[in-house]
Order: C-alpha cells, then sequence, then structure tokens
C-alpha cells in the first residue's frame, strides 16, 4: 500500500527535526534559557515594558519625564539584550532555520500551483511573503 501525502510530510517534518539548522536553533534556545545573565536581562526588560505601557495607558497624570525615562530603559534593555551572545547566537540559527522553512514553503507552493517541485531551488534574498512581487519559486 502507497504512503499517502500527510504519512510523508509526518516523516518529513520528523526529518526536519533532525536537520543541522533544526538541532542548532533548539540547542541556542536552550542555551538562552540556560543564561542567567540574558533572562535577567529579559526579565527587567519585561517589567520596565509593563510599567511604560502602564504610564502611557493613563488618561490623567501622565508623567512625561517618567515615559522618557522608561522608554530610555526599555530601549537600553533591548539594545542589551540583543548584545548579548546568547541571544545573537539563537537570532542566527534562528535566520538559519527559516531559510530551510522558506525553502520548503516554495516546494509546496509550486506544488499546489501544479509545478514540478522537484525543481525548485533554494530561494535566493528572502520571501516576503507577498506573491505579488515574487520573481518565482521555480
Amino acid at each position: 500500500m502507497a504512503k499517502d501525502a500527510i504519512t510523508m510530510f509526518k516523516e518529513a517534518a520528523a526529518q526536519l527535526q533532525k536537520e543541522m539548522e533544526y538541532v542548532a536553533l533548539m540547542e541556542t534556545q536552550k542555551r538562552n534559557d540556560e543564561d542567567e545573565a540574558l533572562q535577567d536581562l529579559i526579565g527587567d526588560f519585561n517589567l520596565a515594558r509593563i510599567d511604560l505601557n502602564s504610564e502611557l495607558s493613563k488618561t490623567e497624570g501622565k508623567d512625561q519625564e517618567k515615559i522618557n525615562a522608561l522608554n530610555e530603559k526599555v530601549t537600553k534593555l533591548y539594545g542589551d539584550i540583543m548584545q548579548n551572545e546568547s541571544m545573537q547566537a539563537y537570532n542566527e540559527a534562528k535566520t538559519d532555520f527559516e531559510a530551510v522553512i522558506e525553502y520548503i514553503n516554495a516546494i509546496i507552493g509550486t506544488a499546489v500551483n501544479g509545478g514540478d517541485p522537484m525543481t525548485v531551488e533554494k530561494p535566493v534574498g528572502g520571501c516576503t511573503g507577498s506573491c505579488a512581487s515574487c520573481g518565482g519559486c521555480h
């Protein structure tokens, strides 16, 4: 009995979890979770953002100086998070894995539109998500 498409896609998804880009993404995510300095920064960022949103949502008695100070704090914390080595490694791994997913989506899109999925080459330059601006996947 031949395998149906759903079973084959499930098998392909299981294989995807073995690809180096996926493994790297999961490893960097784990390192982020274990990086206490990064987690402290994220916690501080979330608290500062809550404080900022609270101040911004006031209908009366908004303190512009407090808003400015909180905005600066949020911006600085965000910059510190993005400069963290663990976060940089995670973002790089995420970009690499997203490229794999983009390629898979191009293959699926070609097949769904009646094209030959075996002719699809890895997209260059990144997909915008809008087919209107697309030069084509094949």
